[in-house]
């Protein structure tokens, strides 16, 4: 077997040492551990959790001087097995390889930290192991972005279908620009009643594509709203100036701590997104306010052609 396909199947470690260049940097491992988390791109795969292996391998810089048994002068296991639960904790994720590339940066922002393996195995999913291997330096890593000098939260909108109907739609649309604001707006579902079925996990798929379904009704209405789905379309257009209508189902289905909201009460789901995009309040056109929410709420009426 030649070295490149002996490599290819062994331990990080193993890969680590060597590619490792002339001067050789000293390795911490994590070996075999397991998670249970809810991953996965196929349907098969929402809903229930599987087993999930991590071999990390982490070249770090030698230390100068004594250590002195002092654990804040290495890099501790504590760090690494920490990456691990912070990037299963930001979001549900479809793609080992978008948790591979997620460890392995939370890992290399230890300042000791140069060159980082991670590799993640499925055992769940067939009678083998199924899994990704990356390898990432510090050389790698983008270049931090620089902070703003002040952080804008959005403006955030839920319509009724009678806002959405309005002959103020415009009008708002109009004012919410000279904001100079990132603007987000929601719907919920139209007056068509969605199909009704005995099964919870599929009734809440149908019930938020209605809500989606309308979205497209109020992009319809104007070319300055534009249907978005993911974070990062969300990020991008807030930074650019472009009003969203939220699509809610991926961000919804992937959140790690998701909405106690159902979909039916449309006014407490975007209160709850809402809070995660961290606005400073939503403003309800045209619909009754829940009882609780995490964002602070102002209800205005559909006749307004101001706020």
């Amino acid at each position: 077997m030649s070295s490149e396909i002996r490599l290819a199947f062994a331990h990080p470690s193993e890969r680590s040492e060597a590619t490792a260049d002339k001067m050789p940097l000293d390795r911490i491992s994590l070996r075999d551990h397991i998670v249970e988390v809810e991953i996965g791109a196929f349907q098969a795969e929402r809903g229930v959790t599987q087993r999930i292996c991590f071999n990390v391998v982490v070249e770090v810089q030698p230390l100068t001087g004594v250590i002195d048994d002092d654990v804040d002068r290495i890099l501790s296991y504590d760090r690494v097995t920490e990456a691990i639960a912070g990037a299963l904790a930001d979001e549900r994720l479809n793609l080992l390889e978008t948790l591979a590339e997620r460890v392995a940066e939370r890992i290399l922002l230890e300042p000791q930290a140069m060159r980082a393996f991670v590799r993640i195995e499925k055992l769940d999913r067939g009678p083998g192991a199924l899994g990704v291997e990356i390898v990432r330096s510090t050389s790698t890593l983008n270049a931090a972005p620089e902070a703003e000098s002040a952080s804008v939260g959005p403006e955030l909108l839920y319509l009724s279908n009678e806002a959405i109907a309005s002959p103020n739609l415009k009008t708002w649309i109009d004012q919410l620009e000279k904001s100079n604001r990132p603007v987000v707006f929601c719907v919920g579902a139209s007056l068509t009643r969605a199909p009704q079925i005995n099964h919870r996990m599929a009734q809440r798929r149908i019930d938020l594509l209605a809500i989606e379904q309308n979205a497209w009704v109020l992009a319809s209405k104007d070319d300055r709203c534009v249907v978005v789905s993911t974070r990062t379309e969300l990020d991008w257009a807030m930074k650019n100036g472009q009003s969203s209508v939220w699509a809610p189902s991926k961000i919804v289905l992937d959140a790690v701590d998701g909405p106690s909201a159902q979909p039916r009460d449309a006014v407490a789901l975007a209160a709850w997104f809402a809070a995660t995009l961290g606005a400073r309040e939503m403003v309800v056109i045209g619909a009754a306010l829940p009882t609780e929410a995490s964002v602070p709420l102002r209800s205005v009426s559909i006749d307004a052609e101001v706020w």
